[in-house]
């Protein structure tokens, strides 16, 4: 390795500074060889590539040294850039937070994930990352969730929320979307630190452009701290000619920078001076220095000076959030240090065996590391002290009730009926009410919030004058404080799929668990996917609720009218999806979902709503109570036979959502032409597919309701209806062995009337009734 050289042995604090370079060294050391044996040494009979991100790494063994053995306190929590996860796993090593037997397993089975992860590594983590951009920003909406649950709950503690970021994440535009968000500003527990080595995965980045980045942050209220150099080229800049070096390293060209640190002494001799009017002062300044000096100058950026990195931390003033831009170099103390592609390259077993000698290693016994007794060892054990956090005492959920009993309208939406349940719910179950937060990207008026919303109040970290609480014409009140329920971010779906991530996730953090609901356009939930899919694999559990949907919402046009959408209840892993026809399904829908959420092996939960306004007689909800709960839990278990036909049927009609009542019309004009019909309402293609998916022996679960909505003595071929892509209920007429005609939406929409646009798609009654006539005649 080449760290700058340094003559001090005391660091920050009672900190040991040669004790924190050992430290760093064996940092480098450990992150480096559990790449290597992953890839070298263990067994590979396949011969694909492990890989792993030795060169990623390295740039960030400095900060992560100094931010752990430093800086960090035990209420503070990280998001790890994805490509360090080495790194983290090997400083958890040095401070006894994972056992040696996993330092051999990285991206293997059972064993160390390729990025870390809080549900399946085996050493602490704090916030999933791999999804780039989505990690960085997770820290932002968990600080949200913790000021949240220390508002409206229990005392969450403090600590800040700290994001190591690498500069090529900052392309990403989820990022700044979570940064311009004006409730971010005032958030000073958030400090990105970003890696800031300028290359890319396959070259040398030509203009990192890290003036403008610094620019943006500023303008967005962040506190902006740049750690260009370190000590050795600082000092350097205060001799005879140490201003013109200064701004000849300043004003050249990244890739220009970027290829001298390939370079031998003599090569930097050469190139470094330039051919600029302070040529010759540089020259003069360079052959003072002797060539070890004069490599390591090159490459002596602040991002792996350990000075230079504690007196920009000591910077932070957390009234504000704050970035601290670390330069740095990939590859850092490696053989490929600074090598335009050695984003994803490995050391050879020559280089590694440099590497070993450099650091003083052995690699025959690469996972030795301090005696206890040794400075360092004593370092280490002093910050695992340090760090020990207590499990959080888990509050456990409060029971949802099944079944609020309310009669809906008799015209409703099931829009409409979302707003009108959780108003229930605050009636009825209080204690459950009180844990729902809501959260809309500046919809919430047109998504039938405004009643729930009234009610409960939006949430601030302080109270602010609601200026329109005189007005009698303002429908909706926007009554600001710390006891609000209701969010409201900025048009940015993937912040608002980030924020009830995190607000999911309170149970596991602070053992105060949350029920919060996200509602957006269906439309735009595609946009929110990815990032709400990562947020449920990093163990945030919630409900996204999709309304409007589909052609249904007929005058919007084709931009506003969800195809792909039903599928998400069907593919999305750790997710139930729900599309409710009728008002009381969506109330029964509803806490099924909340009843999943804040606890172990919870789930989240895809509501998509309409604004098709359906009489609500069709739903035939049985009177009797025991006939309702029967009702209901097949409601909640994926579908119920809605109407049965005198003896055998000769057709079943299977509808889902708002195109149910085109089904039984279909079923009618069927029977006055002597053929009888089943209707079958589906709730959940998703529970019905992983209940003929147990019934066939390939997964786990009850499979009772298959047999009551489609039993095999009422077999007849099929028509499945949805609005939404066919293939959603393709699969049902497998169940039985039934031909099948799948009608649905697989074209973009038009504008026009309900009527119009669902004979277009042919979802209509005509188009059912065509559809039955040509399997049974």
């Amino acid at each position: 390795m080449n760290p700058s050289p340094t003559n001090s042995s005391t660091a920050h604090g009672n900190v040991d500074g040669e004790a924190l370079e050992q430290i760093r060294d064996a940092t480098l050391w450990l992150s480096t060889a559990i790449v290597h044996h992953a890839n070298r040494v263990r067994s590979n009979p396949t011969g694909m590539k492990v890989g792993g991100h030795q060169a990623s790494s390295a740039s960030m063994v400095s900060i992560m040294t100094s931010l752990w053995f430093e800086h960090l306190r035990p209420e503070d929590r990280v998001s790890v850039k994805p490509h360090a996860s080495p790194v983290l796993h090997a400083v958890n090593y040095l401070l006894g937070e994972l056992d040696e037997k996993y330092l051999t397993t990285l991206r293997e089975f059972g064993g160390l994930q390729s990025y870390p992860s809080r549900s399946k590594d085996p050493d602490p983590v704090d916030y999933s990352t791999g999804s780039v951009g989505i990690g960085a920003t997770a820290p932002i909406w968990g600080t949200i969730a913790r000021r949240y649950v220390d508002t409206t709950l229990a005392d969450s503690g403090a600590g800040r929320q700290y994001s190591l970021v690498g500069d090529a994440e900052l392309d990403e535009g989820a990022v700044w979307e979570a940064i311009l968000d004006p409730s971010v500003s005032h958030l000073g527990e958030i400090v990105w630190i970003v890696d800031m080595n300028r290359q890319s995965l396959d070259r040398v980045v030509p203009n990192i452009a890290a003036g403008r980045l610094e620019s943006m942050f500023s303008a967005a209220g962040w506190q902006v701290v740049t750690v260009r150099f370190g000590r050795l080229l600082e000092e350097l800049f205060t001799r005879s000619g140490g201003e013109a070096l200064r701004r000849r390293i300043l004003d050249m060209p990244n890739p220009e920078y970027q290829r001298l640190l390939r370079c031998s002494a003599a090569e930097l001799r050469e190139r470094l001076p330039g051919s600029g009017p302070d040529v010759d002062q540089i020259n003069t300044l360079v052959d003072g220095l002797d060539d070890a000096t004069l490599i390591a100058a090159i490459r002596n950026l602040g991002g792996h000076d350990l000075d230079a990195l504690r007196e920009a931390f000591a910077l932070i003033d957390d009234t504000r959030p704050t970035i601290v831009i670390a330069y740095t170099i990939k590859g850092y103390g490696l053989p490929t240090v600074g090598h335009p592609q050695n984003h994803s390259s490995l050391l050879t077993d020559e280089q590694y065996g440099e590497l070993a000698t450099s650091l003083g290693k052995d690699v025959a016994r690469p996972w030795v590391t301090f005696d206890a007794q040794s400075p360092a060892g004593r370092l280490c054990a002093a910050t695992a002290a340090r760090l020990r956090r207590d499990d959080p005492t888990p509050v456990p959920p409060p029971a949802v009730p099944a079944d609020l009993g309310r009669t809906p309208p008799a015209v409703s939406t099931t829009q409409a009926a979302l707003g009108r349940a959780l108003l229930d719910l605050s009636r009825d179950a209080p204690e459950v009410a009180r844990r729902v937060v809501t959260v809309s990207p500046d919809v919430s008026s047109s998504t039938n919030l405004a009643g729930w919303l009234n009610k409960v109040g939006v949430w601030s970290t302080d109270e602010r004058r609601n200026w329109f609480d005189d007005d009698r014409e303002t429908i909706m009140h926007w009554r600001e404080n710390p006891a609000g329920q209701h969010m409201e971010l900025g048009i940015a779906e993937t912040n608002l799929v980030g924020l009830i991530s995190e607000l999911g996730a309170t149970w596991s953090r602070w053992g105060q668990p949350l029920f919060p609901i996200g509602v957006l356009y269906d439309p735009f939930v595609e946009r929110a996917l990815e990032p709400w899919s990562y947020g449920i694999y990093a163990g945030g559990q919630s409900i996204l609720v999709g309304t409007p949907s589909g052609v249904s919402l007929a005058a919007e046009g084709g931009a506003h009218q969800s195809i792909k959408t039903p599928s998400i209840g069907l593919e999305q892993p750790g997710c139930v999806g729900f599309e409710p026809a009728f008002a009381v399904e969506v109330e029964w829908t509803l806490m099924d979902c909340l009843s999943r959420l804040g606890r172990p092996n919870g789930t989240s939960s895809y509501l998509r709503l309409s604004t098709r306004p359906v009489r609500q007689e069709l739903a035939d909800v049985p009177t009797d109570t025991a006939a309702r709960e029967r009702r209901r839990r097949q409601v909640v278990a994926g579908g119920y036979a809605l109407r049965r036909a005198d003896g055998r049927p000769a057709i079943t009609l299977v509808a889902m959502g708002a195109v149910v009542t085109e089904s039984l019309f279909a079923a009618d004009r069927l029977a006055q032409l002597g053929i009888a019909a089943d209707v079958v309402c589906v709730t959940s293609p998703g529970l019905l597919y992983e209940a003929l998916q147990a019934r066939h022996g390939l997964g786990e679960g009850p499979s009772w309701i298959l047999d009551q909505i489609l039993p095999a003595d009422r077999a007849a071929p099929m028509v499945t209806v949805l609005d939404g892509h066919p293939h959603t209920l393709t699969f049902l007429g497998t169940i039985n062995r039934v031909p099948v005609a799948s009608l649905g939406v697989s074209g973009f929409g038009q504008v026009g009337s309900l009527d119009a646009v669902y004979e277009y798609h042919g979802i209509d009654t005509d188009g059912i009734v065509r559809a039955a006539l040509d399997l049974v005649t």
